[in-house]
């Protein structure tokens, strides 16, 4: 059965180098990763295909700590993902261990970042899986929508 993967799109006008280090650094990382209201902690980036990213997601902000407690979910849950393929400046391909939703069974979501240099910076092709039902997937394309604008505006800086 082939998976459901739904596609993001975003132009931001900056230097390739700039956006792919946001992508493949703790520093990059931390500083837009988890939609509003959540902070990532990197504790382990093994950048090559094979290696894994440890990272911690905590939620800060008062609306996403409700929705955690609701939803019978820590405040911060530890995350892994394997890098699968790594092109320097064009593409980077994990698989993402979705183990952090109750009464749900563990699986692999997939991801795929694209960078395309234009006339005007970056355009960035992300791809995912849809998650295991319509209502996860509608949070993690939000999420994802999120986590692009606090990635644009690290870069207005």
């Amino acid at each position: 059965m082939t998976k459901k993967r739904i596609t993001i799109e975003r132009t931001f006008d900056a230097p390739i180098e700039d956006v792919w280090e946001l992508w493949t650094t703790k520093e990059g990382i931390e500083s837009w990763w988890g939609p509003d209201g959540f902070v990532v902690t990197v504790r382990k980036i093994d950048l090559r295909p094979g290696g894994d990213m440890e990272y911690a997601m905590t939620a800060v902000g008062g609306d996403q700590i409700a929705f955690m407690k609701k939803s019978g979910m820590p405040l911060s849950a530890d995350h892994r993902l394997t890098y699968v393929e790594i092109v320097h400046h064009v593409r980077l391909v994990y698989s993402h261990q979705v183990d952090f939703i109750p009464s749900v069974e563990p699986y692999d979501a997939g991801t795929m970042v694209e960078f395309h240099p234009s006339a005007s910076g970056v355009r960035l092709v992300l791809t995912i899986d849809a998650m295991h039902d319509e209502n996860w997937t509608k949070m993690a394309v939000m999420g994802w929508e999120s986590e692009l604008a606090k990635l644009a505006k690290v870069l207005e800086v």
